[in-house]
């Protein structure tokens, strides 16, 4: 008995309460220009009740894409579906296609050769929104080889990406079921830091991510303690793969800048005072660990301040400067004495009592002051030695020009 060929591609469905929406992302897969002998779909029916696990076996029954489907007792996320899919699947590489969403029609063909000829274990495909908004940083240009250092990718973790099935086996990784959100951040860095290579394809949408009518999107649901909860696997997991040092301060400006500054953003002036208390108490120990001189020098002078407050277990410097940046304030740009530093003056500049320091003001990075781009101060003090250096030159030529004609 001939075994079945192996399909490039296991397309792994995680559906939940999925109706109407399932119809055309299965269509989508059905329309790949891949064809049909080489994919497969892997649906898992998370304990649905509208219908949803029937029109999977329907679609099974009749399509040309050959198709398991499982059911299940509801799991309460979407990683138990997940995992139960990529269990099954026989491709060379999975693609985890939400319920919802739906792909372009040369999505997998594209990608899986991006892939092969790439030699890569994940490649993007270029995302856009519908009735809802999209990562755009990442899709500047199409490149075989990138990394998590050299691009914007790192701001891009969701699970709808192509990778290469026997680096998942290799790693036995899997999504991690305990988290009630933030599961396939944690999953898709540790392929970017693991596995051997990235690409990103932007010329060409590949994927239709879906805002629902009915709101139910799973990213828009979950409490401020699932997300505590993600930072702190997600710290944990850069510590753990990235020795200390400059790429590892990179890689942890992630977590700081897209997760702990939402929880202390415009929400903390509208918490109840308990909340704040909770969170400021969630945060502690992971500002304890990871929250240092290296990683703040790379975030701006504004989301710098709110962390050292949150660092220093400071609530009420942190509502001030909320307060202060809802109002549309512009602080003042201070220079040190030697020229060689920019400030920002934001509230509690130079107020010991706040317990921040001068270098939490510090302008250290690219920043924006008043609609304007504030360079680097290394950079223009470079460009100020530069221009010195020049204008030294063009006196001493003028000053030779001088003897010269004397001379004659």
């Amino acid at each position: 008995m001939n075994e079945k060929p192996t399909p490039d591609v296991t397309v792994i469905v995680g559906a939940y309460e999925a109706m109407p929406y399932l119809i055309r992302c299965l269509e989508s897969v059905e329309t790949q220009t891949i064809g049909a002998d080489r994919i497969e779909i892997v649906a898992v029916d998370d304990g649905s009740t509208d219908g949803t696990g029937e029109y999977l076996e329907e679609f099974a029954a009749r399509s040309a894409v050959p198709t398991r489907v499982v059911r299940q007792a509801n799991s309460g996320g979407p990683s138990g579906p997940r995992n139960v899919g990529l269990g099954l699947a026989r491709g060379r590489y999975v693609f985890f296609l939400d319920a919802d969403d739906y792909f372009g029609d040369e999505a997998l063909e594209r990608m899986v050769e991006m892939a092969d000829r790439a030699r890569t274990d994940v490649v993007l495909g270029k995302v856009v929104g519908v009735n809802r908004g999209a990562p755009q940083s990442m899709w500047t240009a199409t490149k075989d080889r990138v990394n998590v250092y050299n691009s914007k990718v790192i701001y891009t973790l969701s699970a709808q990406k192509l990778f290469r099935r026997e680096l998942l086996e290799r790693l036995g990784l899997r999504f991690d079921e305990e988290l009630k959100t933030g599961e396939d951040a944690l999953f898709t860095m540790e392929v970017y830091l693991r596995g051997a290579g990235i690409s990103v394809i932007s010329n060409y949408t590949c994927y239709h991510l879906v805002g629902r009518d009915d709101g139910k999107h799973v990213t828009k649901s979950g409490t401020y303690m699932w997300r505590f909860d993600s930072m702190r696997a997600m710290m944990a997991l850069i510590h753990r793969l990235e020795p200390a040092g400059p790429k590892r301060d990179f890689l942890m400006v992630r977590p700081f800048t897209v997760g702990m500054l939402q929880q202390f953003g415009p929400v903390f002036l509208r918490d109840s005072e308990e909340v704040r208390r909770h969170k400021m108490e969630l945060a502690a120990p992971l500002m304890e660990t990871y929250w240092s001189d290296g990683v703040a020098r790379l975030i701006k002078v504004a989301e710098r301040l709110r962390l050292a407050a949150v660092a220093r277990d400071r609530s009420d410097v942190l509502a001030d400067q909320l307060t202060y940046v809802r109002a549309k304030s512009v602080p003042d740009v201070v220079r040190s004495r030697k020229g060689d530093k920019l400030f920002l003056a934001y509230p509690h500049f130079r107020d010991r009592s706040s317990g921040l320091s001068d270098s939490d003001f510090e302008v250290t990075v690219p920043d924006w002051h008043d609609g304007k781009r504030i360079e680097k101060p290394k950079a223009v003090a470079r460009r100020m030695s530069l221009s010195r250096r020049v204008a030294r030159r063009m006196r001493r030529d003028v000053r030779r020009w001088k003897s010269r004609l004397s001379a004659k």
